[in-house]
């Protein structure tokens, strides 16, 4: 696709003077334009990026009523040279198109995809500042966008692309509840695709987990609660002595990006990877023994976020403080590929030009 299939409408005056880049809350602030993209007649058409604006749709839209919605995260980085870059965004494009086959929402043209992505943040490419930490995510989504009050597949969609600034997620220490009753997703369930609905499931038990003074949930399998999965959105890792485990992907459980990062970069470093299933009683007495070094979640707005301490069954178990710990070595590893400071052997940089 050339740049002229796609259709730009320029925003007559720019927000960014009025924004300030060194307090930034996340996903709070938003860029001057959009893409969008619309489903009707069998097939995608009309590409166009235009100002960031309100949508209108109808209040039978069927997303509203049968929730039809997928998305995707991922960042853009500007390195010392001003160059821009994404990182394996192949990776988000193929899992968006499978999280919408699941939910029976049509696959999207890849060559819509990149070149909307591409024209958007060369567009909005002031945006994307200089500095470790600093960033723009994108966030990718369709919502099905039919006015009809009918439980089945929507028959018009809408794909857009919309544009965040971005400084580093979290800042404070992360404890957190393992989850007992309460479940993320289920075996033959959605819970592997990027669903909003997904997302709208977990806060209610986080918020329990919130007024008892931890920020997340290690969610454990539906099924018996016995193995831990996923943490709070993010995947999960643990260290014990120098071992990283990490649970296997399923149809519960999200596939995700840094998750497949970190495990490679791991491997290349020569450290031991298990991927299998981790039960909740082999982590306690990892802690209980001393054994259990690490416990952090990774994925694309966090990166990698170390966990302080958990709680299960009433008990809780604090872990140490590592002056090697995995989660900043791989931390600094991935950004250093992501921020272009390091080689990056397994092609995962995109540069945008």
């Amino acid at each position: 696709m050339m740049v002229k299939d796609i259709q730009i409408t320029p925003a007559k005056t720019s927000k960014i003077h009025d924004v300030d880049f060194n307090n930034l809350q996340f996903g709070r602030v938003f860029t001057d334009h959009m893409f969008e993209c619309d489903f009707k007649d069998g097939k995608w058409s009309n590409p166009k990026i235009v100002p960031y604006a309100p949508l209108t749709m109808e209040p039978s839209a069927r997303v509203f009523h049968y929730g039809q919605a997928v998305f995707e995260g991922m960042k853009a980085y500007r390195d010392d040279n001003d160059e821009l870059f994404l990182f394996r965004p192949d990776e988000n494009y193929a899992r968006i198109n499978k999280s919408a086959a699941r939910l029976a929402i049509p696959e999207f043209p890849e060559d819509f995809f990149f070149e909307g992505l591409k024209q958007l943040i060369l567009l909005d490419k002031d945006w994307v500042k200089k500095g470790w930490g600093n960033s723009l995510y994108i966030r990718p989504f369709v919502i099905a966008t039919e006015g009809a009050i009918a439980a089945s597949p929507a028959e018009e969609y809408k794909f857009m692309i919309i544009l965040s600034p971005a400084q580093a997620y979290y800042s404070q220490e992360v404890r957190v509840l393992f989850a007992e009753k309460f479940s993320r997703s289920a075996d033959g369930g959605v819970g592997y695709a990027k669903a909003a609905g997904n997302y709208a499931a977990q806060f209610y038990p986080t918020s329990l987990a919130h007024e008892r003074g931890y920020q997340q949930i290690i969610w454990t399998d539906a099924s018996t609660h016995e193995y831990l999965e996923e943490a709070g959105t993010m995947n999960i890792f643990f260290r014990v002595n120098d071992k990283l485990i990490t649970a296997p992907n399923n149809d519960r459980i999200l596939d995700g990006v840094t998750r497949k990062s970190v495990i490679q970069l791991a491997q290349d470093a020569g450290v031991d990877v298990e991927v299998r299933r981790v039960p909740v009683a082999e982590i306690k007495e990892a802690a209980r023994n001393g054994s259990l070094k690490e416990i952090f979640g990774a994925g694309t707005a966090a990166v990698i976020n170390p966990i302080a301490g958990f709680e299960h069954a009433g008990s809780t178990y604090e872990l140490p403080k590592m002056e090697d710990s995995y989660a900043t070595l791989f931390k600094e590893k991935l950004m250093n590929i992501q921020y272009n400071k390091a080689e990056d052997p397994h092609n995962w940089r995109f540069k945008i030009s």
